[in-house]
């Protein structure tokens, strides 16, 4: 599914909280979370899901990105999730 890269993405939590990292495989970063093997903040929220991705071509790409979307509000970071669907949908 994935291409090399880097990537940001977010997750959904099981107490319907939003949470967003960085990585170069989302998948195996999405297993370890799930595994209890991820960040602090998910451990206790579990499962996660993945509910979007972005990739990049460099790691610096990925962790400004991610600083943006940590910015963000809740409703932002929701419409960012639709705007993908609509994206992956329309390709």
């Amino acid at each position: 599914m994935e291409d090399s890269g880097f990537y940001t993405y977010l997750l959904l939590c099981a107490d319907d909280t939003l949470y967003c990292g960085w990585t170069i495989n989302p998948q195996q970063r999405l297993a370890q979370h799930n595994a209890g093997k991820g960040a602090k903040y998910t451990r206790v929220r579990l499962p996660v899901r993945l509910v979007a991705q972005w990739q990049f071509e460099s790691k610096a790409e990925a962790m400004r990105y991610e600083v943006q979307v940590k910015r963000l509000s809740r409703k932002q970071k929701l419409a960012l999730i639709e705007s993908q669907l609509e994206d992956s949908v329309s390709d």
